[in-house]
């Protein structure tokens, strides 16, 4: 019904569920301009090689959530923790970034010769990210994309 595995499937459930209960996430920050100068400070940080200056802007128990898609089809890759993640970010060589509102939240859609390549939405709170949820399948990427990037 939702288009994948049943183990994404229940990894979504889980996760919405977690949300209903308010597990443990922190508010987003209701300032969604000082949202957008952290996730511009991540992608800084990231473009220069800069590992302290992405440990500064990520919360210590940060989540990237990354739906690969395509050949990975409902595979979730999921990492924890600022050093993991931090190691994680890395610019894409002649990627270009159009920042975007993703489910009200800042992000940005990463285009790579013109042609979107990755979705990445962001929750600030308290000044850090403390979620990344990062979409690759390429015909989501394309789909979504579109909106917001002319072809």
């Amino acid at each position: 019904m939702v288009g994948r595995t049943p183990e994404a499937a229940r990894q979504l459930a889980s996760r919405g569920r977690r949300r209903v209960k308010g597990a443990s996430l922190p508010p987003p920050d209701p300032d969604l301009a000082r949202q957008r100068e952290v996730v511009d400070a991540f992608f800084a940080a990231s473009r220069a090689a800069d590992f302290h200056g992405l440990v500064a802007v990520l919360h210590r128990d940060v989540v990237l959530r990354a739906d690969l898609g395509g050949e990975h089809r409902g595979a979730l890759r999921v990492i924890h923790g600022v050093a993991a993640v931090a190691q994680q970010a890395r610019a894409v060589p002649g990627s270009v970034l159009h920042p975007v509102l993703v489910n009200g939240a800042p992000g940005v859609v990463v285009t790579v010769r013109g042609r979107p390549f990755v979705i990445m939405g962001f929750t600030v709170s308290g000044g850090r990210i403390v979620e990344i949820d990062v979409i690759g399948d390429p015909e989501r990427v394309r789909r979504v994309a579109s909106a917001f990037v002319p072809p």
